[in-house]
């Protein structure tokens, strides 16, 4: 499967992981990643709020860079927070023939030109939908056997559910659960896994985004989950690198690891924690979780996996 890679912003700054994690994974699942190494950030809403024409156009850009890219069946993100400005931008470009063209306007000075029909997927709908369960199952080396998993979605991938094309066919709001469960692991059911991190707010109101962040990480503690998995390379900021100051907020120990969906699926592809780059966690997922039993004794100990 050839895709257009959209690796987003944060991904290659703040949480290199992510990225190094799925380019690890790409070639075990064969999906070969076109990089969009000329696109722009996606906005992640906050450009939309002050200017949607802007924010149109610097997305508009990135569908036509990956509509450009040769053998590619279509796009694909590994940052919900992308996924949901994307969309939204996409559902705009798309309801309105003139506004798209005056967006098409300012895009030719590049020789660039967006058309409908992109379909933009984040990693998880393509896993899901692309390459179905039974495959991922199928490619499973390393099971993720009595490992407790919180699925931790994030704002932008769950709603407006409309625009994310979540219905009874695309149950797209539980497809963690499911990939979780293909990978050998145990779903944990917890009150925050469709909630707000915090992120977004963090600026304003840090309290009030800690207190978000801790009530959520304390809930899947109290459910016995040994980690929780997300999509999006911001909610990993909040509920990882923040989650000592968080423990501080809600007066609690909470040490939950967080991990990347790529590097989940990594650990049960046969990857080594080191090279999904789990060292470079607030939490240390090898410091938490005994991968001896938590997971097949392949992994080694914390101090093997980094």
């Amino acid at each position: 499967m050839k895709v257009a890679y959209w690796p987003g912003c944060v991904s290659r700054g703040f949480t290199p992981e992510l990225h190094g994690s799925m380019a690890k994974i790409a070639p075990l699942l064969d999906i070969e990643l076109v990089a969009l190494d000329r696109a722009s950030c996606c906005g992640a809403g906050v450009i939309a709020e002050h200017n949607p024409e802007l924010a149109d156009t610097l997305n508009a850009r990135t569908f036509a860079l990956a509509q450009q890219a040769e053998g590619t069946a279509l796009m694909m993100n590994i940052c919900s927070t992308c996924q949901g400005a994307q969309s939204e931008c996409q559902e705009r470009l798309d309801a309105s023939a003139e506004y798209r063209a005056k967006i098409n306007e300012t895009l030719a000075a590049d020789g660039l030109t967006y058309e409908t029909g992109l379909s933009n997927k984040n990693f998880l709908w393509l896993l899901v939908e692309e390459m179905g369960l039974d495959e991922l199952r199928s490619r499973v080396v390393r099971p993720l056997t009595d490992l407790r998993v919180g699925p931790f979605y994030g704002c932008y991938i769950v709603r407006p559910v409309t625009r994310l094309g979540i219905d009874d066919a695309h149950p797209r709001d539980a497809y963690l659960g499911q990939v979780i469960e293909a990978l050998g692991g145990t779903v944990t059911d917890y009150a925050g896994a469709h909630k707000c991190c915090g992120f977004p707010i963090i600026t304003m109101n840090k309290d009030a985004s800690l207190k978000q962040a801790g009530r959520h990480l304390g809930d899947a503690v109290d459910a016995g989950a040994d980690c929780l998995v997300t999509p999006c390379p911001l909610c990993h900021l909040n509920l990882d690198l923040q989650q000592p100051l968080a423990e501080r907020v809600v007066g609690r120990d909470l040490g939950m690891p967080v991990l990347h969906l790529p590097q989940l699926v990594g650990l049960a592809l046969g990857v080594s924690p080191s090279e999904l780059g789990l060292q470079r966690h607030v939490v240390k997922p090898t410091s938490v979780i005994d991968w001896t039993t938590s997971v097949v004794g392949e992994v080694g100990a914390p101090s093997a996996g980094g």
